[in-house]
């Protein structure tokens, strides 16, 4: 099963490469995920610091496809800029400083 939502064929290598990074970003997260799961059950010690190594050299590989997505794909620079260590409430963090918990960033209704 194709991972594509539009004919691959359409696509520009550049547009294919961007979902290459995309679905490999999806898979190491979830690898993230399954080994913490399984470190925060196991009794053995031994296993629960392997499972562990394995879960952070995950995080390792997402990272780098996330710095990859913000050198290559449109958006990511900035979003992460914007996002990424800052203090205070994560959502709070607007690109216009506005509070964007009140912001639907619809605009101004004019009367």
């Amino acid at each position: 099963m194709s991972n594509y939502h539009e004919p691959a064929e359409e696509l520009s290598k550049e547009a294919r490469d961007f979902s290459r990074a995309l679905n490999s970003l999806k898979e190491e997260i979830e690898a993230v995920d399954w080994y913490h799961q399984r470190v925060t059950l196991s009794d053995n010690e031994d296993l629960k610091g392997i499972m562990a190594h394995n879960r952070d050299e995950e995080i390792e590989h997402a990272c780098m496809t996330i710095e990859w997505l913000r050198r290559n794909m449109p958006g990511w620079d900035e979003e992460l800029r914007t996002y990424l260590f800052k203090e205070g409430d994560i959502a709070h963090h607007d690109h216009d400083g506005e509070d964007s918990s009140t912001d639907l960033g619809i605009g101004k209704i004019k009367k």
